[in-house]
């Protein structure tokens, strides 16, 4: 079996900008704050959070995972992109080599956006990925997104 790439919009009634800037751009203390049940910390290993920042992301103890490892590969101010790689963590370490990540916000006429993502995970030599692991481990990032909209909703001056 060879890459599984995984894709998925998400509809948002927060507007694309406000999205990419908790996202990407204050990410490191926003997350960490909005999802304080999941996220425990985000410190920066290499880097200074621009293209090439290896960062580590702690999660709460009693969770799914410990940590994992991202590098960010791109971010694009002016077309609200941006690319990371997952290059160490759990639970799959022994069977992924990594996964990428890339996420757009697109404007909508209503004044929300759709999130635009592609998950790619990429096996360790012959290792056979469960696609529906998988499927469902992305999910559970997806269900990210939507907690971060409900927590921006409910408190609209919040990173403003």
């Amino acid at each position: 079996m060879g890459v599984v790439t995984i894709e998925r919009e998400i509809i948002s009634s927060i507007p694309a900008a406000k999205m990419f800037k908790v996202f990407v751009l204050e990410a490191d203390t926003a997350l960490p704050s909005i999802l304080s049940e999941a996220i425990k910390s985000v410190e920066f290993i290499q880097g200074n959070g621009g293209p090439g920042t290896i960062k580590k992301t702690t999660f709460v103890e009693g969770g799914d995972f410990k940590y994992i490892k991202t590098k960010i590969e791109t971010i694009d101010k002016d077309n609200l992109t941006q690319s990371y790689t997952v290059i160490e963590g759990d639970p799959w370490s022994d069977l992924l080599e990594k996964i990428t990540y890339e996420n757009k916000m697109v404007a909508t006429p209503d004044g929300g956006c759709i999130i635009k993502s592609t998950n790619k995970f990429f096996p360790k030599g012959n290792s056979e990925l469960d696609e529906e692991k998988v499927k469902a481990g992305a999910e559970k990032t997806w269900l990210i997104f939507k907690a971060v909209e409900a927590y921006l909703a409910a408190n609209p001056d919040a990173y403003n």
